[in-house]
């Protein structure tokens, strides 16, 4: 299976990793190995998230307050947030149209 970020969920992991980093070194790239690690386990368990609507699943990371917002494709997963647990619910929604 593989998996593909939307541009914008792309763009929010990297921002918030670049934030991370200028608070505390080394910090950004634990983000981004967090987000590693979430979706190799989604790819090998893409039912682990929950159920956000019939399409789509979240799942929340460990240490960070973000949560992965993906949908099951064909050939594996397709990322459609990289959500801050605070910013508005479902501000990505109009993004599961761009798939």
């Amino acid at each position: 299976m593989t998996y593909r970020f939307h541009p914008e969920a792309e763009n929010e992991l990297l921002a918030a990793a670049r934030r991370y980093q200028f608070e505390v070194p080394g910090l950004g790239r634990s983000l981004i190995d967090e987000v590693d690690r979430v979706v190799q386990l989604l790819l090998d368990n893409p039912a682990a998230g929950a159920q956000v609507d019939a399409n789509l699943r979240h799942f929340v990371l460990r240490r960070f307050p973000f949560s992965v917002v993906y949908a099951e494709t064909p050939d594996g997963l397709y990322i459609v947030a990289i959500a801050h647990g605070s910013r508005e619910p479902a501000y990505w929604q109009y993004r599961v149209q761009d798939r």
